[in-house]
């Protein structure tokens, strides 16, 4: 299952009879940017504020190392039938995870 970015995604037509969205030039119009402006030209008074579980999770990194072996093991395992699910370990890792991460937030 490939997830990409939802714009690599076309656009479903719009329905008979009902308005066609705007073309991204008409939005930059109705917006007082000029047609053709850099995508990178922002209000210098826009501002973002993150949650304290974003800056948990962009504070505590990835952390997360790939093993090309074990995915080599595990694909084979899955294409000739043998690879086993193990849902104790599943739900072990999840609470886990989850119980790591509230105590970030928490503390």
């Amino acid at each position: 299952m490939k997830i990409g970015h939802p714009a690599d995604k076309p656009l479903p037509a719009p329905a008979a009879g009902a308005p066609a969205a705007p073309s991204a030039d008409a939005a930059k119009a109705s917006a007082g940017v000029p047609a053709g402006a850099a995508a990178a030209t922002v209000d210098p008074s826009a501002t973002v504020a993150l949650s304290s579980t974003a800056s948990t999770l962009l504070a505590s990194g990835s952390g997360g190392e790939f093993d090309a072996e074990k995915v080599g093991r595990i694909a084979g395992q899955i294409a000739d039938g043998s690879f086993k699910v193990n849902p104790e370990a599943i739900a072990d890792k999840l609470i886990a995870n989850a119980q790591e991460l509230l105590s970030k937030v928490k503390g």
